[in-house]
């Protein structure tokens, strides 16, 4: 069996204008310092990362390479979340999500969208001049404001969607085989990729791509009352990524999986740092090891209640101790019998 890597952390949530997490330099040694063994790295922010710069030059990833190897770190994959959510925007999220685009573009939804398109495909190559075999990223929704079937849906609307969604996403997809990388989606509500079934519908209008793979998060399943374990044994082979992160669901007589648009902190179903939520991760990680996952076990910190520094420094631990070094041999082997078709047929009683 394959081993599990680990830990690694995103950085996304860390990136800030106060040190150590206001340059690629000091927010490495601020991950290393903590135990962390890799990053994964967010391409929306040039001060941090140039992802523009990364898909030109060669030179470029080999000095972010040596940068985050001189304080004992590798790079997992690179992250297009921001953009990859701007491929795919139904109206009424417009002005919502321009605040992902260049002050620019925002306003204008058609160069938007051929902006998030670029970005994905530099990060694509990005990805090549690093070495990295998986991409995590977004989906974009067209849909998403039907997913409760009230009013009725028109029929072939569903389908449709996953239709326009393929047909924006399947140039992306080719030029990621092309580069041998892997688009892993991160099945997030909000998104129209949120779940098995929807990832199902997206995967069958792309033709099953092979580079369609799956970022498994599941702090996104229990807030929907998801079977995340059952999820693996389905998914398993489509599975490429790991977002380790905790969260709990505590339904009450006001409100449940809709939250009624309340903050976070008031929510049934919320973010929680790594070990203060629901999630049972020995069966994950005991599952995802018994298959032969062997990719980055990634925390994303969205705690709504502890300090993120702290669930950094916990966090970090915390993957540590659930990662598992695989058996080389079964329990049992001291009793073994070596091969003899004879005695098997006589256990046989043939």
């Amino acid at each position: 069996m394959k081993q599990i890597k680990g830990p690694a952390i995103f950085l996304a949530q860390f990136i800030s204008d106060e040190a150590p997490f206001n340059s690629f330099t000091t927010i490495c040694q601020w991950a290393a310092n903590l135990g962390y063994k890799a990053i994964q790295l967010p391409t929306a922010n040039s001060r941090i990362f140039d992802l523009e710069k990364a898909a030109q030059s060669q030179d470029y990833c080999d000095e972010v390479a040596s940068i985050a190897a001189q304080a004992g770190l590798t790079i997992s994959e690179l992250s297009t979340h921001l953009q990859g959510q701007l491929v795919a925007v139904h109206p009424a999220y417009d002005e919502m999500f321009d605040n992902f685009a260049p002050q620019a573009l925002r306003g204008d939804p058609i160069a938007r969208t051929k902006w998030a398109i670029n970005q994905l495909m530099m990060a694509a190559k990005a990805s090549k001049n690093l070495g990295l075999k998986s991409h995590v990223t977004f989906s974009g929704a067209l849909l998403w404001h039907t997913f409760y079937p009230w009013p009725q849906r028109p029929k072939g609307l569903v389908e449709q969607g996953f239709q326009e969604l393929a047909k924006r996403w399947l140039p992306i997809l080719n030029y990621f085989d092309e580069m041998d990388v892997d688009v892993c989606y991160e099945l997030h509500p909000g998104e129209d990729l949120h779940d098995g079934v929807t990832f199902e519908r997206f995967l069958a209008a792309t033709n099953n791509h092979p580079r369609v793979n799956i970022l498994y998060d599941p702090s996104h399943f229990i807030l929907q009352q998801l079977d995340y374990l059952a999820f693996i044994d389905i998914y398993h082979h489509r599975i490429k990524a790991f977002h380790v992160k905790d969260a709990e669901f505590n339904p009450n007589g006001r409100s449940g999986i809709y939250g009624g648009y309340q903050d976070w902190q008031d929510r049934p179903g919320r973010f929680r740092s790594l070990g203060d939520g629901q999630i049972d991760f020995k069966s994950i990680f005991s599952k995802l090891t018994q298959y032969g996952f062997d990719g980055w076990a990634v925390l994303e910190w969205e705690c709504c209640i502890k300090h993120p520094e702290d669930g950094a420094k916990e966090g970090a631990q915390f993957i540590k101790e659930h990662l598992i070094r695989p058996t080389a041999k079964a329990f049992d082997d001291f009793s073994a019998m070596d091969t003899n078709d004879q005695r098997n047929k006589r256990i046989l009683g043939i």
